[in-house]
């Protein structure tokens, strides 16, 4: 087990450091090995130091995680569409609706291949590795979320900062309670699906 000050400079080069360095220029080929040479190293602490085993929990309330998500989904879309109506009309629903075949099979792969591993990282390995540094658990959920919205910071937007804090806030709520990484991820991708959905998706770098 890897010391307090192991730890520190662990999460200061992963959560800040290398996004940081994202929203600079540099070449695109060297971002993507330090994104999979990190992605590794985070996959081996969680199998070979924390013990992770990826076990589906058998005691989930299933039941109360949809009715939860969908009445903040609720409140998610209608704000979204409003903010669509007056903002940006002419995108609302505009990849739906005209390229659906497009549409559905750009959210199957957001689902599994950015969605997942954004949440086995802030959310699996975060937690694991580093929750018993804070004394606070709201000042830990709170960092959390800071941390998930700075990893967008190469969108260059302070609209996709606010909300990907936002979702931070609710990401890391749900695992606190549920300690899953299937239904956080669940969540996250309905809420991103819809964003890409009612039209929002070209700000997050979605293709449209």
């Amino acid at each position: 087990m890897q010391t307090t000050t192991y730890k520190l400079i662990e999460l200061f080069i992963i959560f800040i450091i290398i996004p940081v360095s994202f929203a600079i220029e540099y070449a695109i080929w060297v971002k993507m090995f330090i994104a999979v040479l990190g992605f590794i190293y985070i996959l081996f602490v969680l199998l070979r130091v924390e013990k992770n085993r990826f076990k589906i929990a058998p005691n989930l309330s299933w039941k109360h995680f949809f009715k939860r998500v969908a009445a903040q989904l609720i409140g998610i879309a209608i704000l979204t569409i409003l903010y669509m109506w007056f903002v940006d009309k002419e995108n609302l629903f505009v990849v739906m609706l005209n390229k659906p075949l497009k549409w559905l099979a750009f959210l199957f792969l957001y689902s599994f291949l950015s969605v997942y591993p954004q949440e086995l990282i802030y959310r699996t390995f975060f937690f694991q590795r580093y929750k018993k540094l804070f004394s606070n658990e709201s000042v830990f959920i709170f960092f959390n979320a800071v941390l998930f919205s700075l990893a967008h910071i190469f969108f260059r937007s302070s609209l996709v900062l606010f909300m990907t804090f936002l979702g931070g806030i609710l990401f890391a709520l749900t695992f606190k309670k549920t300690k899953s990484t299937l239904l956080v991820s669940i969540e996250h991708a309905i809420y991103g699906c819809w964003l890409f959905t009612v039209g929002m998706g070209s700000m997050l770098g979605f293709p449209s």
